[in-house]
């Protein structure tokens, strides 16, 4: 609270923004089956700072994730594209096809792969493949690992037997990402939406033609 009626405000101190993250997505279909698959990252806060010419948008930066080392897989050089955690995903299987995208940085391919498992192996619903509990690894070695307090007991007492050291996290945590999906079914003719309940997302259906 900036403003006090009943006191004076000699020192006006700025006000504390949200904190928030910088990667946005959105999967859309259309009556006929029609799929767009988009994120939106700018890896830095304003990106390069570049903003193109008659667009209003800062351009991204990612290539600042190209290394300098020569010897690496990720070296820099043309033609390529660096190491970076931007996934606009499809996938189908028959007359399926969903696309979908689960942002956070590092986890997004560990959240995809989890979330692929659910639709595929588990045979879970769209919504319900995104709100399951997911485990998550933001470090590129140790036994760390990442865990919604949403897994039974029994799983993370086995894996802790294991060696695995647990980071529990609340029952739906934004640190293992938050997506969207869509999904159609081509046989049925049928569109089914889905939102992520750790992201401020929704699923919107399009409304029909009068």
């Amino acid at each position: 609270k900036l403003i006090d009626p009943d006191r004076a405000n000699c020192e006006s101190a700025a006000g504390e923004m949200p904190p928030g993250s910088d990667t946005t997505y959105l999967s859309v279909v259309d009556r006929e089956g029609n799929m767009v698959s988009l994120i939106q990252s700018n890896y830095a806060g304003f990106g390069s700072g570049v903003v193109a010419p008659g667009t209003g948008f800062a351009l991204q930066n990612r290539g600042g994730l190209f290394s300098l080392d020569p010897t690496s897989p990720n070296a820099l050089a043309g033609r390529k594209r660096p190491l970076h955690t931007i996934i606009p995903a499809f996938a189908q299987k028959g007359d399926v096809r969903v696309a979908f995208g689960i942002m956070g940085g590092w986890n997004q391919s560990q959240a995809h792969a989890q979330f692929i498992a659910n639709l595929a192996d588990f045979k879970m619903n769209i919504q319900a493949a995104l709100e399951a509990p997911r485990f998550s690894k933001h470090t590129f070695s140790g036994c760390d690992v990442m865990m919604e307090n949403r897994f039974s007991q029994k799983t993370r007492d086995e894996l802790s037997a294991k060696g695995h050291k647990i980071d529990l996290k609340g029952a739906f945590s934004s640190v293992v990402g938050g997506g969207q999906a869509v999904l159609r079914d081509f046989a049925a003719g049928v569109n089914y939406g889905a939102s992520d309940p750790r992201k401020d997302g929704q699923a919107v259906a399009e409304l029909p033609f009068e």
